[in-house]
């Protein structure tokens, strides 16, 4: 059962407005899987990367990953990059727009697979991840992608959630399509996060300012600014400071209000 009766336009403004003040990914997501819930959409998974490769959402620790689907079936989805071998995953990551889940009961008859997609099609029986709705979002950059999987409550069948998408379709995608862009312009860490130091060294970095700049402006020695962006290269992962600068400015990490910055 859903409780799509209870539902009106104004449900829809509040939960809006209670996304677009918030101030923290998680706050979001709370507010998205209750919402979702009451469409009959209890189990999502949500992926956005801005380092996008071919046909994917690149590499999985550059990803943001939220879902409430059962721990276990995250475990063995993202074993050997078992998800990558998901049809809808797949999908939304090459595509713009809702795709009913019809596309993947055609593609789990297929007689093609190979060994990682029946692995896939076993897993996603066995925890009856088998109906729902998948959306590709738009992005302003080619590097850029996120996508969500709507998985549909245990044991109703895709022809019910037809019906529910034929009625409330429109509204559920403007909703994620909402809700996505306010978690791409929170900041987010996916390794480690940067200490106040290093994020103040890099803004500095991306004003143009030197190490002696910066030093003098933070009342720190050159060789301490130094240690601060080597730090800052190690945290994410990258050789130059010209890399960090961008890396973290991607991640929303640096230029952002004080109460927003990630510690």
């Amino acid at each position: 059962m859903t409780d799509l009766d209870g539902l009106n336009s104004i449900d829809g403004i509040q939960f809006l407005d209670q996304v677009l003040r918030s101030t923290t990914i998680e706050e979001i997501w709370s507010l998205h899987t209750k919402r979702m819930a009451q469409f009959g959409f209890d189990r999502l998974l949500y992926a956005f990367s801005r380092f996008r490769a071919p046909n994917s959402f690149g590499n999985p620790e550059d990803a943001l990953v939220l879902s409430n689907h059962d721990p276990e079936y995250l475990r063995e989805y993202a074993k050997d990059g078992l998800f990558k071998a998901g049809p809808m995953m797949r999908w939304a990551a090459d595509n713009v727009g809702a795709q009913s889940w019809r596309l993947m009961q055609e593609w789990q008859r297929s007689d093609s697979l190979t060994v990682e997609e029946r692995k896939v099609a076993d897993l996603n029986r066995r925890f009856d991840v088998v109906a729902g709705y998948s959306i590709g979002f738009r992005e302003v950059s080619v590097r850029a992608k996120g996508g969500i999987g709507l998985c549909a409550r245990k044991g109703m069948s895709q022809n019910e959630v037809e019906q529910i998408w034929a009625e409330h379709g429109r509204e559920i995608a403007v909703l994620n399509n909402v809700i996505h862009l306010r978690i791409s312009a929170l900041p987010y860490v996916t390794r480690r996060a940067l200490t106040a130091r290093q994020r103040e060294t890099l803004e500095w970095v991306g004003e143009g300012k030197t190490t002696q700049d910066i030093a003098t402006i933070m009342g720190l020695t050159a060789a301490t600014v130094e240690k601060h962006l080597r730090l800052a290269r190690e945290t994410l992962d990258v050789e130059t400071t010209a890399q960090a600068v961008l890396m973290a400015s991607l991640r929303n990490q640096i230029f952002v209000i004080p109460e927003l910055r990630l510690s």
